[in-house]
């Protein structure tokens, strides 16, 4: 489906100079001299290359929509990652490089959404929010308010995030997956 260059939102996936590209971020740009633009940093799909691009209203550009599917995490093997289709029961293996970041917040059993084009994975989504146990906390040091200072805290599955001061070792927190930020106290 083709759309105008200033009809671009984040999230949307394009198909453009012979890739498919998420837009990541966008500004609208309306200069004094000349027509308005908008400026969008792109994300490719496949290899993880970013670029900045202006798209002018009178260009358009293909938007692609892609298939979604619900799989199951499974297992790690060596730098592969095995999920497993909710429907059919068929597993698949991806590079782990795939999430990111992300991936060090995998659980077993853990349900993801796959987006796939032409049948094909393209990304991983999980939950934007996961549980995990501080395994270290920093002493708090005395004097400091509590309300704007954080420490560093070591969680379970290796990942630092900056908690309160009142958190400590053995405390089970909600993380924001993307951000790897500390979110709330697990209930």
């Amino acid at each position: 489906m083709k759309i105008s260059g200033v009809d671009i939102r984040p999230g949307n996936i394009l198909e453009f100079e012979g890739g498919l590209w998420r837009a990541v971020k966008i500004q609208h740009t309306q200069p004094g001299k000349g027509g308005a633009y908008m400026q969008v940093e792109l994300k490719n799909l496949i290899d993880g290359r970013k670029s900045q691009n202006r798209f002018r209203s009178s260009e358009t550009v293909e938007r692609v929509r892609l298939d979604t599917k619900d799989f199951q995490f499974l297992y790690v093997d060596g730098d592969m990652l095995v999920f497993m289709d909710k429907d059919t029961y068929d597993q698949i293996t991806l590079p782990s490089d795939m999430l990111g970041d992300a991936a060090a917040f995998l659980q077993d059993g853990m349900e993801v959404v796959l987006e796939l084009y032409e049948d094909r994975p393209i990304s991983v989504q999980l939950p934007d929010q996961v549980e995990a146990t501080i395994v270290e906390a920093d002493a708090v040091v005395k004097g400091q308010t509590a309300s704007s200072s954080y420490k560093p805290a070591l969680l379970d599955n290796g990942v630092r995030v900056m908690v309160p001061p009142h958190i400590t070792a053995g405390t089970r927190i909600v993380v924001d997956v993307y951000a790897q930020e500390y979110v709330k106290r697990a209930d």
